[in-house]
């Protein structure tokens, strides 16, 4: 028996028992006990005024502050840790732990061990200071360097205290700075706080900034400027990892630390959408080359791009609005696709969502989810009032990224990375990610209009992006095969099932951006254009019964298709009132067209007149900017015949167009009384491609 720690004169059990036997002395509930009796489960604790206590061992060993006292501290030894310590330190920190319990228990590999101790570490017969001794002699007798008693008890309290662990050399660690004067970093630090949010400069830039405050601070020649490379070693020690001086500026591929990925389980749980350029060139409806824009909605746990919008310039949020109607109903097969891509070859529960909803017999290989969060990036469409009034009535959750952080849509981010590797750079008038990697006659090489871009865009989404596995979809049953986005939605199916959400023609035009007007004697006049209808015959000049925006009547518009509006009446449903000259317009014609016509012609004498002519420019334009392969020559305006592609010509034929409504419908009958005693106009082209050569054949 000897002495516990720190308490002389009272008896325990040897130092390097680890369990609870009679006469050891424990920590339990912040006091010291002795042990004086186990019976079973059950033990017997002392403390030091003879109050006595039964726990059960269980509770005891449950308490945080138990320990055995005069025990080396139990738990999992570091071994990761261990791992990364040179092997020699390793072999030493092993050997010491032997010679540790030989000095303790008289047998190097500890109690239980078989064996008889040397006579000189036997405990029954030396005392622990002896054998401490002896083991600094047979230590320095090996070789081992500056090994004394001391040392000896020190290693045994380091073992007692760390375990394991506490044989491993302490060294002091080096300071980043090293042997720096104090004042310089702390001048330096100084320099990096100034230019912290600041466009970055350059190391050298830095160093003249830590020159002035040292001479300001300290006061000047007090303290001398490090030479360039010091300077250049100390700056980087000291900045921030991610905002070195000298480096490029943090990206959006460059996320605040700690970096969680975003996860979704179930289809439509999380939506992100964004826009960015697409890097291909495309045809605009003026005929110019231009790179359209391209907003997406990428589905987080299928990885499925459930909807992609391309515009020419400046998204509307009508876009992003039926962004939401298109992700929720089915995308319909069109014409000319293979039966590879319907939904009925894909790798989901087909005839059971059949019966759920019949809409999808026709529909394409894509994902239908209706989403409950969209994730957005603070965009002004994304704000604006139509797409959270629409995000509104579809019972979605709009979450916007919190500022300067790209990562909160990563994975959209990214996607739009896969879009150009994988599609853009197939498409002619690739751009390429970068000036420096564009080619010198990319806007030659524009073949398509954005509208024939974005039916390309959707077969390609159909066939290859939602069939090609995608390494961040993996399933818990095989998580070493990478799933697709489609064999995901059908494994998905499955847990969280499908809920078809019924949207009408009437739900469309409802997601419409809103605008208020007058109903007057002329129809209802927006933007230079007269929109009529007998329907509003009982309405001219009365005020809306609805109540607010002074009378004016509610009007829903498609900026990307100004041919008709739709208006609210009394009866509570909005109907369409058509442009009076739509017939003039054989195709959907932007707000953005309807500038350009209104910018490149001179305001006619009339509004009759004007309107007129600015209906007859807008069919030629799209007509030029669209030619069918193999149209004769005879399709081309003659007015157009000697005016390069996507130029307005000098001399508009206005008289021809501007002479009465009825002139415009006696020559929309001529037209038709002609097609029906000739032959039947071929049917239109799958993908109508511009040849800016086949069209100078026509000239």
């Amino acid at each position: 028996m000897v002495s516990a720690p720190g308490r002389p004169g009272r008896p325990v059990a040897a130092a390097s028992s680890r369990q609870v036997k009679l006469g050891a002395y424990v920590t339990f509930q912040g006091g010291t006990w002795q042990v004086a009796a186990v019976a079973g489960a059950s033990v017997t604790l002392v403390d030091e005024d003879g109050q006595t206590a039964s726990v059960l061992a269980s509770f005891l060993f449950a308490d945080p502050e138990f320990t055995v006292m005069g025990s080396p501290a139990t738990g999992v030894q570091p071994w990761g840790l261990m791992e990364s310590v040179p092997a020699r330190e390793r072999e030493r920190a092993l050997a010491w732990q032997r010679h540790i319990r030989e000095i303790e228990t008289g047998l190097p590999d500890g109690p239980g061990s078989v064996g008889m101790p040397r006579p000189e570490y036997d405990p029954q017969r030396t005392s622990m200071a002896e054998r401490e001794q002896a083991k600094a002699d047979e230590l320095t007798r090996l070789g081992w360097p500056r090994v004394s008693r001391a040392t000896v008890r020190r290693m045994r309290s380091r073992y007692h205290d760390q375990g394991l662990w506490g044989l491993i050399p302490r060294r002091k660690p080096s300071s980043a700075t090293g042997q720096a004067d104090e004042r310089v970093v702390a001048a330096i630090l100084e320099a990096l706080r100034r230019q912290r949010g600041r466009s970055k400069g350059t190391l050298k830039g830095l160093r003249e900034l830590t020159g002035q405050i040292l001479a300001d601070t300290p006061g000047p020649g007090t303290v001398a400027l490090p030479p360039p490379s010091t300077f250049n070693r100390l700056a980087r020690v000291l900045a921030d990892p991610l905002e070195h001086p000298g480096r490029p500026a943090r990206t959006a591929t460059a996320p605040v630390r700690p970096f969680t990925p975003t996860v979704a389980l179930r289809p439509g749980e999380l939506v992100q959408i964004d826009t960015t350029r697409l890097d291909v060139m495309a045809i605009s409806e003026d005929g110019k080359p231009l790179r359209p824009e391209l907003t997406i909605a990428l589905e987080i746990a299928t990885r499925s791009v459930v909807a992609a919008v391309l515009r020419e310039e400046g998204t509307k949020a009508v876009d992003a609005a039926l962004l939401l109607a298109e992700m929720a109903v089915p995308h319909p097969v069109r014409p000319g696709w293979g039966e590879q891509l319907r939904l009925a070859h894909a790798a989901v529960p087909y005839d059971r969502l059949l019966t759920l909803d019949e809409r999808l017999q026709s529909a394409a290989a894509r994902p239908v989810v209706v989403p409950e969060t969209i994730v957005i990036d603070r965009g002004a469409i994304f704000v604006s009032t139509a797409f959270l009034a629409a995000c509104e009535t579809l019972g979605v959750s709009v979450q916007p990224a919190p500022p300067r952080s790209p990562a909160a849509k990563g994975a959209v981010e990214r996607t739009f990375g896969s879009i150009n590797t994988l599609f853009a750079q197939h498409v002619a008038g690739y751009t390429g990610p970068h000036v420096l990697a564009r080619g010198e006659t990319v806007q030659g090489e524009a073949r398509f209009t954005v509208a024939q871009l974005q039916e390309l865009l959707d077969e390609w989404i159909t066939a290859c992006w939602q069939h090609r596995p995608h390494d961040g979809l993996r399933h818990p049953v095989l998580p070493k095969a990478a799933l697709a986005p489609n064999e995901m939605w059908g494994a998905l199916l499955g847990a969280c099932g499908y809920v078809p959400l019924p949207l009408t023609g009437a739900d469309y035009v409802e997601l419409l951006p809103v605008r208020f007007h007058p109903v007057t004697g002329r129809g209802i006049r927006i933007n230079h254009r007269t929109y009529d209808h007998t329907l509003l015959n009982e309405h001219r000049g009365q005020p809306s019964p609805a109540a607010g925006r002074g009378g004016k009547w509610e009007i829903h518009y498609n900026p990307h298709d100004v041919r008709q509006i739709y208006i609210r009446l009394p009866d509570g449903h909005l109907h369409e009132i058509p442009w009076i000259h739509r017939e003039h317009v054989h195709a959907p014609m932007s707000e953005t067209t309807w500038r350009h016509l209104r910018a490149a012609l001179n305001r006619r004498a009339g509004r009759e007149k004007h309107e007129a002519a600015l209906a007859e420019a807008a069919d030629q334009v799209l007509r030029r900017s669209r030619p069918l392969p193999g149209s004769p020559a005879a399709d081309t305006p003659s007015g157009t015949a000697s005016s390069p592609a996507g130029t307005l010509p000098a001399q508009h034929p206005v008289e021809a167009a501007a002479h009465s409504l009825d002139a415009g419908d006696a020559r929309t009958h001529d037209d038709d009384d002609s097609r029906a005693g000739g032959e039947e106009p071929p049917p239109p082209a799958r993908f109508a491609l511009y040849d800016a050569f086949e069209e100078a054949e026509h000239w």
